[in-house]
């Protein structure tokens, strides 16, 4: 026994990488084999019929993003306080999904958000502005998850990122292609134990390690086992302040742009098209609000840990790498240079690692993607757990990409070509565009995956902003308001995510300027991250004037509206 632990202990992380990657992406194919969709409705909402369990954990993975899982907590651990939008925004949107839009959306039964539009507002062109902003928003979305897995594969299986994106592609395109909905749901509900077990373990572990405590939620308010008598955060600000940061536990940005960014957050999450097409794929209109309440819960184990994880991984890193001789850096940091992750410029020639805010003098460059990835390996944990978060952030990027792809996918085939460019064709021709359509969106996500338009999380948190501009004032006074008209609705679409795209051109991408604007120029001090908010009330300002001044809907889109909202009514979905 002693000696098969040995064994196990002399096993290199590569090695484990790819032990655990290789077991976890057979899982997934075998799933996607298992569960291929056979019919439209199997491809598009797994055939309405999965339990609220599984609905509930496939929803919490396909959520779980590579943002989440990555890149949250390497935002906290350098943004501190100022990273808690992140935490509040993303987890109060489902508090907005169940008590506002899962039920309704469900009893009204269709397969996607432009498919509700487009029959909601009575008009082709409501549903081809839908498609546009899906789209726009899935593809925002997925650049982040595909540069997720690069990054994965890069330092763990010692490939370039571009080629561990490449094989990312492969993987989904597998299983969301032959799968379709119902493969990648009950691929996401493996894939969610994959990554809360793979987040968890060196969480605790770091945990006891650092504070002596099991549960990271309480070992992170709580003093370190160094005899010191000083709490985490107390040394963490220390240590911050004295390299020139601000304190760890204070923030630095604006009220008005923290209320905003979590708005934003709140309500881009209840207008994603691709956790919204979740709850069509459950049997009743209850199931839909059961699942989004397990979701909400399996959600906050992770989410209730990042900032411990980014705590943990701030102080050791400060510790590992601040004026330290660079001739002795440990292996991870070797490696992780080579995928251009953490760069070392030696200013003064000392061979000391000078790493400081002051950007004149520092010397050494850290992706915030990176610190959940390198923390096992920082804090010195076993092979296999360092591998173990390898499988885990490919599962979390994975499983959004997948869901992702099949709304770009059936955006196309069933909401353009079925219902706009040709409505006689058949089930097989449509699930054959829709596979065609899948294999399309993989090719765009991948190209995004190698040439990124920023940091995991940075990308995914504009795509929030698109779809609170866009979507949610649709769906909520679609909902809501019988009297909403689709000029109104069309008008507001328009009007939001334009607004929110040329913001973000202008601020973020810095089009239309030589240099990036400073954020003193910021509208009314608004980060691009948190215009979502600005966009969404002139969207519902501009859908309000216009619906004004315009003719009501015709009396049977009317009598839809009222029928959904009837709380009798929780059985099955309506057929109209």
């Amino acid at each position: 026994m002693m000696n098969k632990l040995l064994l196990i202990a002399q096993i290199d992380v590569q090695s484990w990488t790819y032990i655990l990657v290789g077991i976890t992406f057979t899982l997934y194919i075998g799933i996607a084999i298992w569960s291929r969709a056979g019919s439209t409705k199997e491809f598009y909402v797994a055939g309405g019929g999965v339990s609220p369990l599984a609905n509930g954990m496939a929803t919490a993975a396909d959520w779980m993003s590579a943002a989440s899982f990555i890149s949250m907590a390497g935002i906290i651990s350098f943004a501190g306080y100022d990273g808690a939008v992140y935490l509040m925004g993303w987890t109060g949107g489902y508090v907005l999904l169940a008590l506002l839009l899962a039920p309704y959306l469900r009893k009204f039964g269709k397969f996607t958000v432009p498919d509700f539009i487009g029959d909601r507002y009575y008009s082709k062109t409501a549903r081809i502005v839908a498609v546009f902003c899906a789209l726009l928003v899935s593809f925002t979305y997925v650049a982040g998850q595909m540069r997720g897995v690069g990054i994965v594969f890069s330092r763990f299986l010692e490939v370039d990122i571009n080629t561990g994106v490449v094989i990312g592609m492969l993987i989904v395109l597998f299983y969301a292609v032959l799968g379709g909905m119902k493969g990648i749901t009950y691929t996401q509900v493996a894939q969610y134990c994959v990554l809360i077990f793979a987040f968890m373990v060196p969480a605790i572990f770091i945990s006891i390690q650092m504070t002596g405590n099991p549960i990271p939620q309480l070992g992170f308010g709580a003093e370190l086992n160094d005899g010191s008598a000083t709490y985490l955060l107390d040394k963490l600000d220390g240590l911050s302040t004295q390299l020139g940061f601000a304190e760890y536990t204070e923030g630095s940005k604006s009220t008005i742009d923290v209320f905003a960014i979590t708005l934003a957050l709140m309500v881009g999450t209840a207008g994603l098209p691709h956790v919204i097409v979740r709850f069509f794929t459950v049997k009743r209109v209850k199931d839909a609000r059961k699942s989004a309440g397990i979701a909400l819960l399996l959600i906050v184990i992770l989410y209730t840990t990042a900032p411990a994880v980014a705590a943990f991984a701030r102080t050791n890193m400060i510790e590992t790498v601040s004026n330290q001789p660079y001739a002795e850096m440990p292996e991870w940091f070797k490696k992780w240079e080579k995928t251009d992750l953490i760069k070392f410029n030696d200013k003064n020639n000392d061979g000391l690692i000078n790493y400081v805010a002051n950007e004149s003098k520092n010397e050494l460059i850290v992706d915030r993607d990176i610190m959940v990835l390198a923390n096992p390996e920082i804090a010195k944990l076993p092979n296999w757990v360092i591998a173990l978060v390898a499988a885990g952030g490919l599962a979390a990027a994975l499983s959004t990409a997948a869901g992702l792809l099949l709304v770009i996918s059936a955006s196309v085939s069933h909401d353009l070509i079925k219902k706009i460019i040709q409505p006689s064709i058949s089930e097989k021709g449509e699930l054959i565009a829709a596979r065609l359509s899948a294999v399309g969106a993989v090719c765009v996500a991948g190209y995004f995956g190698v040439n990124p338009p920023g940091f995991v999380a940075a990308v995914v948190a504009l795509a929030f902003g698109l779809a609170a501009a866009s979507f949610f004032p649709a769906i909520i006074l679609g909902i809501f308001y019988k009297r909403m008209n689709k000029e109104g609705a069309i008008a507001g679409m328009l009007v939001g995510i334009l607004s929110m795209l040329l913001y973000m051109m202008k601020y973020k991408l810095g089009w239309f300027d030589e240099v990036l604007p400073d954020k003193s120029e910021w509208w009314f001090g608004i980060s691009p991250e948190g215009f979502g908010t600005v966009a969404m009330v002139l969207n519902f300002v501009v859908s309000i004037v216009v619906m004004k001044f315009t003719k009501v809907p015709p009396k049977d889109v009317q009598d839809i509206v009222e029928h959904i909202r009837i709380p009798s009514g929780t059985g099955e979905a309506i057929q109209h």
